[in-house]
């Protein structure tokens, strides 16, 4: 079985550490829909403990309160998949877990679980910096076309390239 990234996550991940090195700063993540796959992609490289620090992956909203500090009000006002739980997710991961960036994921991979507001491959991004003045959270949403696979696929690749845009 192979276990390295596919060639153009891998590139990205390369960069990824590259950038994170130069700048002495460690990332952390915290997942839903991705499984754990950014953090999986950040250990497939060698090296990857001088940058990458650790990972959450908190599926359910439970967990989501639990371990990354997403208010219960926030995932019943606003739903699991939205900008505020991604909001709180990146930024509970950088409070809770330490390190310089986060990235944060949750969504809507299929093959069902969509509504027409929100349809499978609906994918909110996450990307929380430390800075003197505290923390500063961007976000995104996408809409992936494709399987279950290829909208995860598609996630963990957009949410490694946004911490390359900071």
């Amino acid at each position: 079985m192979d276990t390295q990234p596919a060639p153009d996550i891998a590139q990205i991940i390369a960069q990824v550490a590259e950038r994170l090195l130069a700048g002495g700063r460690q990332i952390v993540t915290a997942e839903s829909c991705t499984g754990g796959w950014i953090a999986k992609a950040c250990t497939d490289r060698p090296g990857s403990s001088q940058w990458f620090r650790g990972g959450v992956v908190a599926y359910t909203n439970e967990l989501k309160t639990a371990l990354l500090g997403v208010w219960p009000a926030t995932l019943e006002e606003a739903g699991a998949v939205s900008e505020a739980t991604v909001r709180e997710m990146a930024a509970g991961a950088l409070e809770r877990l330490g390190g310089d960036v986060a990235v944060a994921v949750t969504g809507i991979a299929g093959p069902d679980g969509g509504s027409p507001g929100k349809p499978v491959g609906t994918v909110w991004f996450g990307w929380a910096y430390r800075s003197a003045a505290g923390i500063d959270v961007r976000t995104r949403r996408h809409c992936f076309d494709g399987n279950r696979e290829e909208v995860r696929r598609q996630a963990v690749e957009t949410a490694l390239r946004g911490v390359l845009e900071a």
